[in-house]
């Protein structure tokens, strides 16, 4: 599916929304979630396909197999929470869809302490030891 395919069902289904808002609320936030679904699991076999060209980069490159997966996992988690939120502003829950945010980021940044120890302890071993005058 690319662009032009999104963008036009896209179109559509938000004219079928504005029409249907009125009448039925709830069909036009089904929807609306039903909408981003199908883009998600359409492009899903695309970034199945970048993850692989990530993971074969990695090794190249001998980064450790599970900081990679490490970041993965927050980028997953990133989009996971952002398309969620943005499915339950669409139902008008402000507040549900902060708080879902609010989860993603904690959730980030403890899966982000093993990677940022690692960063300080290279840090540490680079500077010199000592450091008198």
């Amino acid at each position: 599916m690319d662009i032009l395919q999104i963008v036009g069902i896209g179109l559509l289904t938000a004219i079928l929304i504005l029409v249907i808002r009125e009448q039925k609320p709830m069909f036009a936030f089904l929807l609306a979630t039903f909408f981003g679904i199908a883009i998600f699991l359409a492009l899903i076999g695309k970034i199945g396909g970048v993850v692989s060209m990530i993971e074969e980069l990695a090794d190249r490159s001998g980064i450790q197999s599970v900081y990679l997966k490490t970041m993965l996992k927050i980028i997953g988690i990133a989009y996971i929470a952002e398309f969620g939120a943005q499915i339950v502003r669409d139902a008008g829950l402000d507040s549900i869809a902060s708080k879902i945010e609010f989860a993603g980021k904690m959730l980030i940044l403890v899966m982000a302490v093993p990677i940022i120890s690692i960063i300080i302890e290279t840090v540490l071993g680079l500077l010199p030891a000592g450091g008198g005058a």
